[in-house]
C-alpha cells in the first residue's frame, strides 16, 4: 500500500484493456498517430526490400554476366529506397509529436479539473506528492508511449512477421530454424511481462511517495530549521530514495535479462543458420543470392526483435501510469451537484437564515470495517438573519467541522443544512459557495498578487472601478492596508502560500478575501488568532459595522472573539447544549464557564509568549544599539 494514497484496487484487466482507456483522450490525435505509424511501417518495409534487391544482384549480374550497368542500377535503387525510408521516418516524427503533446495537455487538464471537483475528504486521504507525480511524471510516461512506444511496438511486430515470412520464402529450412528459435523468446516475453508489471507499479508509487517527502519538507522548512531536524528529514528522504533506487535497479535487471536474451538468441540462431546454410549453398541446394538475402533480412529483423524488450518495458510502464491516472479520474465525488438543482430565493434585505437540523457527521470509513464515531451527534442551530453567532466548545469538539458543513466542504451524514429554506444539497456548489464565504484560521494564500488573492471570489466581469472599490473596502475592514506599502503595492506577488507575509498579515488578507465576495453568510474560523490585541479590537469594530445584513458564524478559539457575536452557541458532546448571550450563558451554563476559563488560560499563555518575544526583540535592539554606540566611540577615538 502506498503511504500517500489509498491502495490501488486489485485489477484483473489485461494490459490492452487498461491502455484502451487512453482512447478517451487520444481519439482526436488518433488519425495522425495512425498515419505516423503507417509511415513508420512503410519505412520498415522499404528496409526489408533492400535484401531482395541484393538477392537479385547476386544471383544476376554478379554471378552471371557481371554487368556493371545492372550493379549500378541496383545500387541506385538501394540508395533511392534509403532516401525514401529516411523521409518516412521524418514524417513519422512530424505527424506524431505535436498531437502527442496535445493528448498530454488534455489529460493533465482533466486530471486537475477532477482534483478541483473532488471533495475535501478525498484530499484528506491523498498526499500532494502522489497527485503531483500523477499529473507530471505519469502523464509524461503515457505521452512517450503514445508517440513512440505503441507505434514502434506495432511496427516492430509487423516487421518481424513480414521479415520472417520473407526469410521462409527465401530459404525455407533456415526460416524454420529461425521460427523455432522464437519459441524461447515468446516464453521469456511472457515471464518478463509478469515480473515487470508489479515492479513498474511499485516504482511509480514510490516516486509519488518521494515527491511527498520533498513537498512536505519544503513547506515545513521553517519547522525543520527551527527544531534542527534537517538531518532527520534528510535521512527519511535518503531512505525512501534508496527504496526507489532499489526498485529501479530491479526494473533494470528484469529488463536487462530479457534484452540480453532477445539479443543473444537471434544471434545464436543466425550462427546456427550460417552453419546450415553454407553447406546448402555449396551443394547447390540454396542459391548464394538467397543466402545473402536471408542473412540481410535477418539482420534487419533482429533490430526490432532486440528492441522488443525496451518496447515491452515502456508499455508496462505506461500501463502502471495509466492505472494510477484513472484511479483518480474514476473516483466518484461524494459531494456532487444535484441532477435537478434548485435556486436560492432573492437575497433577503436583512440577511439570510441558516438552519442546521439534527445534523450528524462522521468521517468516511476509508476502507475500515467500522465507521469512525460521529463527531456531531444531532446539532440543531438556527442562525437568524443578519446576526453574528459565536460557536464555542472545547478543542476537538467539532466546531470547525460544523462550520465546513454549511458550504458543503463535507456533506452531513444525516440531517440537513438549509440556507433561506433551501437544503444546501439541492443547490449547485457554485451557487452555494458564491453565497457562503469562509475565512479559515490557517489562511492559505496563493502565489499571486495581493489584488488577485483578495478578489479571488469576485466575478471576473465586475467593472474595474467597482472591483477596485471592493478591494479597497475589504482591505480597510480587515486592517490590511499594509499591502499598499509592499514593494509593488497591491500588485506585489506574495510568494507560495503567502509565506513572505507574517501570520497576522496573512490572516488579514484572507479575511479581506472572505469579505470581498459580499456573501449572504460569512463563516469565520477564528480568523484573528494571529493578531495582537490592539489590531484585533480594531478589526472587530470594523467587522461589526460591515456585517450588518450578513449572517455570520464565528468559531471562537479565544474569549476575545466572542465579543464579535450577538449570540453564543455552546457545542458539547456533538450537540448544541445552549444558545444565548454571553452574559446569560455565564450565569446559567456551567460548561460554557468551564470552556471560557480554558480559553482564557490558553489566551493568557499565548499573551505571555507574545510579551516574552516582544521583550526579547526589544532587548536585542537595545544590545544592537549599544554595540553601534561602542563602535562609534571607538571610531571617534581612532580619529582623534
Amino acid at each position: 500500500m502506498t503511504p500517500g494514497a489509498p491502495a490501488a484496487p486489485e485489477r484483473s484487466a489485461s494490459t490492452t484493456s487498461v491502455l484502451l482507456r487512453l482512447l478517451q483522450w487520444g481519439r482526436p490525435a488518433l488519425p495522425r498517430i495512425v498515419l505516423g505509424g503507417l509511415t513508420a511501417l512503410g519505412a520498415s518495409l522499404l528496409a526489408l526490400a533492400v535484401p531482395q534487391v541484393l538477392r537479385a544482384v547476386v544471383n544476376g549480374p554478379l554471378l552471371t554476366d557481371g554487368s556493371r550497368v545492372a550493379v549500378v542500377e541496383a545500387a541506385g535503387l538501394v540508395l533511392l529506397l534509403g532516401v525514401i525510408e529516411a523521409f518516412l521516418v521524418w514524417c513519422r516524427r512530424a505527424l506524431i509529436l505535436t498531437p502527442g503533446t496535445g493528448v498530454e495537455l488534455a489529460m493533465r487538464r482533466d486530471l486537475f479539473g477532477r482534483l478541483l471537483d473532488l471533495p475535501v475528504e478525498f484530499h484528506d486521504r491523498w498526499s500532494g506528492g502522489q497527485l503531483l507525480s500523477r499529473s507530471m511524471g505519469d502523464l509524461s510516461v503515457i505521452r512517450r508511449w503514445m508517440v513512440f512506444g505503441v507505434v514502434m511496438l506495432c511496427v516492430s511486430a509487423t516487421t518481424v512477421v513480414v521479415g520472417v515470412g520473407l526469410m521462409i520464402a527465401t530459404a525455407p529450412l533456415l526460416g524454420v530454424v529461425y521460427v523455432l528459435g522464437a519459441v524461447p523468446m515468446i516464453w521469456l516475453g511472457f515471464r518478463f511481462r509478469q515480473d515487470y508489471k508489479a515492479v513498474a507499479r511499485r516504482a511509480r508509487d514510490q516516486a509519488g511517495d518521494l515527491a511527498t517527502v520533498v513537498e512536505e519538507s519544503v513547506h515545513g522548512i521553517r519547522v525543520l530549521k527551527a527544531f534542527g531536524r534537517g538531518e532527520d528529514a534528510l535521512e527519511d528522504f535518503v531512505r525512501q530514495a534508496d527504496a526507489l533506487r532499489t526498485t529501479e535497479v530491479a526494473k533494470a535487471r528484469t529488463q536487462s535479462r530479457v534484452t540480453f536474451a532477445l539479443g543473444a538468441i537471434p544471434e545464436a540462431i543466425l550462427a546456427l543458420s550460417l552453419a546450415i546454410g553454407v553447406p546448402l549453398a555449396a551443394a547447390g541446394r540454396l542459391s548464394v543470392g538467397a543466402l545473402v538475402a536471408f542473412f540481410a533480412t535477418a539482420a534487419i529483423v533482429n533490430a526490432p526483435v532486440e528492441r522488443l524488450g525496451q518496447l515491452l518495458a515502456m508499455t508496462l510502464d505506461a500501463r502502471a501510469a495509466t492505472e494510477r491516472f484513472v484511479q483518480v479520474i474514476d473516483t466518484v465525488p461524494t459531494v456532487r451537484d444535484p441532477e435537478v438543482p434548485r435556486a436560492l430565493p432573492p437575497r433577503p434585505e436583512h440577511g439570510s437564515r441558516v438552519e442546521l437540523l439534527d445534523v450528524r457527521f462522521a468521517h468516511p470509513a476509508r476502507g475500515r470495517a467500522v465507521r469512525p464515531p460521529e463527531i456531531l451527534t444531532g446539532v440543531d442551530l438556527v442562525l437568524e438573519p443578519g446576526t453574528t453567532t459565536a460557536l464555542v466548545g472545547l478543542t476537538g469538539s467539532g466546531k470547525t467541522t460544523l462550520l465546513q458543513l454549511v458550504p458543503r466542504l463535507y456533506d452531513v451524514t444525516a440531517g440537513a443544512v438549509r440556507l433561506d429554506g433551501v437544503d444546501v444539497r439541492d443547490l449547485t456548489r457554485a451557487e452555494l459557495r458564491a453565497a457562503v464565504s469562509v475565512a479559515f484560521e490557517e489562511p492559505i494564500l496563493f502565489s499571486a498578487s495581493v489584488r488577485e488573492n483578495v478578489l479571488m471570489g469576485v466575478p471576473d466581469d465586475l467593472p474595474a472601478a467597482e472591483a477596485q472599490a471592493l478591494l479597497d473596502r475589504s482591505l480597510d475592514v480587515a486592517r490590511a492596508g499594509f499591502a499598499r506599502e509592499l514593494p509593488d503595492g497591491l500588485d506585489t506577488v506574495i510568494g507560495e502560500e503567502g509565506l513572505s507575509l507574517s501570520g497576522g498579515q496573512r490572516q488579514r488578507v484572507a479575511l479581506a478575501r472572505a469579505i470581498a465576495v459580499r456573501p449572504r453568510v460569512l463563516l469565520l474560523d477564528d480568523p484573528l488568532s494571529a493578531l495582537d490585541v490592539t489590531t484585533e479590537a480594531a478589526v472587530t469594530a470594523r467587522l461589526r459595522e460591515e456585517l450588518t445584513g450578513t449572517t455570520t458564524l464565528v468559531v471562537a478559539h479565544r474569549p476575545s472573539t466572542v465579543a464579535l457575536a450577538d449570540r453564543v452557541a455552546v457545542l458539547e458532546d456533538g450537540r448544541i447544549t445552549a444558545v444565548g448571550t454571553h452574559t446569560d450563558l455565564l450565569a446559567t451554563h456551567a460548561h460554557y464557564r468551564y470552556v471560557l476559563t480554558a480559553l482564557e488560560a490558553q489566551d493568557d499563555e499565548l499573551a505571555a509568549v507574545d510579551r516574552e518575544r516582544r521583550e526579547q526583540a526589544l532587548a536585542g535592539r537595545e544590545d544592537e544599539e549599544r554595540v553601534v554606540d561602542e563602535v562609534a566611540d571607538e571610531s571617534a577615538e581612532v580619529a582623534r
